[in-house]
Order: C-alpha cells, then structure tokens, then sequence
C-alpha cells in the first residue's frame, strides 16, 4: 500500500471532492483489502459488496461540501446495530436482525459514510484482550503473536491493516483504547452521552460509549463531530456541544502520576517507553506536574470488584439461564458473578465512587490533562489464552476507571518499541473536554513522526486549524446581511469583529427569505437532517460588543445556539418560526449570498 494513495478520512474525502477518486472505486478498493487480508476473524459479517457500491455512487448527487465523511467506508463493532446486517455481540446464540440504523450509524451515513460490515469482538464486550469469540482472534497485524486487543478487536485490526480508514469501537472499561495501542493507531474515547448509545447492545449501560479508530486524531474527531447530539432515544444522552480543535496551548499542564506508582508488571521496555514519551510532552512546552493516581487506581478496582459486574449480567442474564454453554466460558466465569450482589452492596459502592469523583476533580484542578500509559504492557495469545482473567485485568490497569469517574480521553501511539511492539499514552481530562485533548494529541502524534497502522503510511502534515477566539471573545455565526461584503457587514467591524472562517450548518436548518428592508434572511432549526446546510461565516466579538450586536437586533431574529457541519455549536441567528409564514423557502440556494447574486442578475 503506497502513501500517495489517499488513506487518510481527510485524504479520501479531498480526493473524492477533487474528483481524482469515486467514493465507488474507494469502497471497491476496501473490499478488495479485505480479500487480500484474508483473516476471517476480522469481520462477523460483510454487507453486500454491489449494495455497498450503489450507495457509493448514489453519493455523487449529493453535496460533497456538505458531507463531511463523503465516501469514506467505515467498519461498525458488532454489538452496533447497522441495518441489513445482524447483530451478534459476539454470540451466534443471542443475534438478531435490528429494525433501523443505530442513532451513530444512521448520523454516519447522513455524513456520507458507507457502512461495510460488523467487526468481531470479546464476547458482550467483555474483555480486552480480543480473545473471547467464537468467530476467532483477529490476527494483530503489527506482530502477529500478540492479541488484538478488545474488545473491540476487529475493528482496530481493520484500520491498522489499511481495511477501512475508520471503524467504530465501544469502550466501557478500556474497549476503545488498548486495541488502539496494540494496533498503533488513534483510539478516541468520547465523554459520556456526547454519542448516542441507542441501538447498542450495553455492556454497562452506565458506562459504555461508542469510541472511535483511526490513523489520525484529525479523523476521529470529524467522525465524532458527525455523530455527536443529544438523542432523545437514549435517556444518557447529554447536549454537550462539541468545541472547536484549537492550536497548541502556550502554556499547558499536563498529569502523571509519582514515579512508584506506575505500575508495569516487570516490562521494563514499556516503562522506558512511558519516560521517552512524558520527556516529549516536556520538550512539547508542557509541565509536567506530579499526582497521585491510588484514588484512580482504587476507582478501578470497583468496576469489577463492584456492583457493575450486575449490568453485564443483566444483559445476558436470560441466555446464561436458556443456554449458558453458548456464551464463552471466560465471559460466562466474569458476568455470573454479577447475579451474586445485592443492592446493599450496590449503594455502598456508589457511596464510595461519589467521594472519588470529588478526589478526581480536586486532582484535575492541578492540569489541564493526564498523560498515563494506555496499557502497562502487551502480551501474546498464548499468553492470554493461559491465564485469561489475570492478564486481561492486566491490560486495564490505566482504563478502568475512566468511565466510573466521567472522563474523556484520548488513546495514541507513542513510540515502537526495540522488540516491534507498539507503545502509546492516552489523554485523560473531565467530561466536555474532547476538543482539548484533540488539540494538544494531534501535535504529539505527529511530532512522534510514527508511520500509520501496520502499513508503514507517512503521517500526513498537520492541517492548519481555522483561528480560534481568545480572551473574552465569543464567536458569533452571521448568515444573511452581516456576511463579508454584505449590507450590514460594516456592524460588525465597527464593534471590532474579526472573520475567523467561512463554514456551513449541519443539514438541520431552512432559510426564508423575509420581507425586511434591507433583505434578510430567516434560518429556522428543523429536524436533523430532514433541512439543508446553509453556508455563514464565523465572527469574534469581545464579550462587550457581543452583548451591544445582540441587543440591537430586531424581531423576528434572535439569537440560538446553530449546529455547523463539523459538529460544533455556535451561537447565531435563528428566526422565529411564525415569521416564516408565506415567505419565500431559498434553502436550495444553500446560503445568503447565492441568492441575492441571483435576485441581482434578474
């Protein structure tokens, strides 16, 4: 696989708006990798190539500007519903064919996405190892004796091997994290409710959430930025507006913990690795400011020793009753336990997580973010397969209690070590601080200059990030007769406003033309994607002329919170719906601008 070949998200959809690549020859060239890669552990199922291909080429009707994920073949984790493929989780036993998309599927496609099969995992993702199916162990196709990682196996092998450029994982205890390292690959792993979980078989439904792999942090964050909003299908949805990437702080502090707390079961190479990459940070203009990880490290030990082992249980608790010898027996030993706590036990280990949430958020007024180990070490299959429950608690020594205590992080590859085993960190911040962590990942990975996956691909350059508000300014999203050149622009540079880009809604919106003098615009909120993607602009105002602008502007506009393309909500203007009575629809004309060009031509 050469790198002049796009293989990056954002390479891919470049060359298919350039038109030098089809989505359909994209989607083939997948297909064809899959043949070629011949591991049959790798995926549960594959949908219908011709049916994949149509869709593909259905594509070129559309947009492409305002599709961010245009083509781009994605690989689901088979406990992910995705219509017109069975759900497993991993046990023929327990399948069944969904009735519509899960909600982060069904955003992915209406991103331009193309669904191309459901990936093996540890068994009702419990695991994470990649041991624990009876569809096989993928083959790690960094070193081949060593696991996968899980329990979202499939998935990471299918992006390190150059099968798809993006496939979605879960993570509850480590899930979408530790097959990233062991595959030396991007694994992000969302704040709780920032992607839906409807259509997701749970595996703690407290804690799971939908994690995403790619070669780049770059990418996930444009898959996260299509599937992120607040669902009322799932009642741990949260509105949590995902921010902007933003350059490199000035100054950023960075978490780790004391020297002996580390932990790396004798893998001297890994804690080497671990120095190498905190004296990175450091050379990065981080400080580095000392913690103490046993209040994380105690946190951890509940998420199995603790009443959460219940939810597991639960899911499975009629099939363990029906027809125990069809689920795996490792999986079986760990969610019996589950039948065993009583609710005593339950609210005292929710007392206790309650007094560790408030350690954790004493710890993280420290930093800006924690930099630990994704994994303390790697193990091979023959390893795994000797002692199972051991050395997969093993691997979630630095995971574990990140969901309990209501984290985001961000897993990525560090370094290769001496032995050819893939090391990496992951990022650790609260909840809501997504966009953070993206911002200051990226940079490390590519100052690393690791190549991509298992196939060797140079890292690409760092896209240059749009310009992002500073000090006290809000940004502010124009679309009508505020815009650059337009009537009433001189408003906004005679409060000192400042252009930061040019960019569109998602496709949730409609634009009227209103009777005003002089024209304006009116943009109304429709259901998601049932509207079109108008093209604004984005200002910076200081908190002071923001609030003078929005003052001054007359009904029927005021100001709503519009959600763009990538994900992000901003504040602009919206109109009330009963102004929009009898005026003109000129949502087609996808923005302000192309529809007074044309009312001038006239």
């Amino acid at each position: 696989m050469g790198s002049d070949t796009p293989e990056t998200v954002a390479d891919i959809v470049a060359a298919h708006r350039a038109g030098t690549m089809t989505p359909a020859q994209t989607v083939a060239r997948s297909y064809q990798r899959i043949r070629d890669h011949n591991d049959p552990a790798v995926f549960i199922s594959l949908r219908d190539e011709n049916d994949a291909l149509a869709e593909a080429e259905a594509l070129t009707s559309k947009d492409a500007a305002a599709v961010p994920l245009f083509g781009v073949p994605v690989a689901v984790k088979d406990n992910i519903d995705a219509l017109g493929l069975a759900t497993t989780a991993a046990c023929p036993a327990f399948a069944y064919s969904p009735a519509q998309d899960s909600t982060a599927v069904a955003k992915l496609r209406a991103a331009g996405a193309i669904i191309i099969g459901k990936t093996n995992l540890d068994q009702f993702a419990t695991g994470l190892v990649g041991a624990r199916s009876p569809y096989g162990i993928p083959v790690n196709p960094i070193r081949a004796d060593l696991v996968p990682g899980g329990s979202s196996s499939g998935s990471a092998v299918a992006v390190s091997a150059g099968l798809v450029p993006l496939a979605l994982g879960t993570d509850t205890a480590g899930s979408g994290r530790v097959p990233a390292m062991l595959n030396n690959i991007v694994g992000l792993k969302p704040s709780l409710g920032l992607i839906s979980n409807a259509g997701l078989v749970p595996a703690c439904r407290t804690l799971d959430c939908i994690s995403v792999f790619s070669l780049t942090v770059d990418d996930a964050m444009t898959a996260l930025a299509a599937m992120a909003g607040p669902d009322s299908a799932d009642p741990y949805s949260r509105d949590r507006p995902l921010g902007p990437m933003s350059a490199f702080p000035e100054t950023l502090r960075l978490g780790v913990p004391r020297n002996d707390q580390l932990i790396f079961f004798g893998d001297h190479a890994s804690e080497r690795a671990y120095g190498e990459a905190i004296e990175r940070w450091a050379q990065l203009g981080a400080t580095l400011v000392e913690f103490d990880l046993e209040p994380f490290y105690e946190t951890a030990r509940l998420l199995y020793e603790g009443p959460w082992v219940a939810e597991r249980y639960l899911v499975i608790r009629d099939l363990l009753a029906s027809s125990p010898d069809s689920i795996h027996p490792v999986t079986r030993e760990i969610t019996a336990a589950g039948a065993r706590l009583t609710a005593a036990d339950t609210f005292a280990s929710l007392y206790r997580l309650q007094a560790l949430r408030r350690t954790a958020e004493r710890t993280f007024a420290n930093f800006d973010a924690m930099a630990l180990p994704t994994a303390p070490t790697a193990y091979s299959t023959a390893q795994v397969l000797a002692d199972p429950i051991k050395l997969n608690s093993r691997l979630g020594t630095y995971t574990n209690f990140v969901n309990l205590l209501d984290l985001c992080g961000l897993a990525l590859p560090a370094s290769m070590r001496p032995d050819g085993i893939p090391f990496g960190i992951t990022l650790l911040a609260p909840a809501g601080r997504d966009a953070q962590l993206a911002s200051i990942g990226r940079v490390f990975h590519a100052d690393t200059k690791l190549k991509l996956g298992a196939k060797g691909l140079t890292q690409p350059p760092l896209a240059t990030l749009p310009a992002a508000v500073s000090g006290d300014e809000i940004t502010i999203a124009v679309v009508g007769a505020h815009l650059s050149g337009m009537a009433l622009n001189g408003e906004l540079q005679a409060l000192g406003g400042r252009l930061l880009e040019a960019t569109a809604t998602a496709s949730d919106y409609k634009l009227y033309a209103l009777d005003t003098v002089p024209p304006k615009p009116g943009m109304l909120r429709v259901d998601a994607g049932t509207g079109s993607s108008i093209k604004l602009e984005l200002w910076a105002l200081s908190a002071t002329a923001f609030g003078k602008f929005v003052a001054a502007i007359p009904p029927p506009l005021g100001i709503g919170t519009i959600r763009l393309i990538d994900g992000r909500g901003v504040k602009g203007f919206l109109v009330e719906p009963i102004a929009v009575n009898g005026a003109r629809d000129i949502s087609t004309f996808g923005g302000w601008r192309a529809f007074m060009a044309e009312k001038a031509a006239v």
